[in-house]
């Protein structure tokens, strides 16, 4: 599992971040759908590719960012509480063993 300063720097600035250099690339087309707003063009996807990330692995990818935007959008709709530390990472260690993983 990654550690909260390997999160909290990937959060700060992918780039610089200490995760694989695949796990960036992911991050940063996450971003552009995400926070950027830009469309995806094919030659974002044949970045990913080259780099050896599968198709499914990328469609992992966008269907958990989908299911976390669809949760935060209706979090805010109904002003759900947020929960402690303790809560998130109750919630991650389920979900990594599961086979959540990149």
């Amino acid at each position: 599992m990654l550690g909260s300063s390997v999160v909290d720097g990937a959060i700060a600035d992918v780039a610089t971040a200490k995760i694989s250099d695949r796990l960036k690339l992911v991050l940063v087309m996450l971003r552009k759908l995400t926070r950027d707003h830009t469309q995806i063009q094919a030659a974002d996807m044949r970045q990913l590719l080259d780099a050896g990330i599968t198709r499914p692995q990328i469609e992992d990818a966008l269907d958990v960012a989908w299911a976390f935007n669809i949760i935060t959008r209706l979090a805010d709709a109904f002003e759900f509480a947020l929960p402690t530390q303790a809560g998130l990472d109750a919630s991650a260690k389920m979900l990594l063993s599961r086979g959540y993983k990149l």
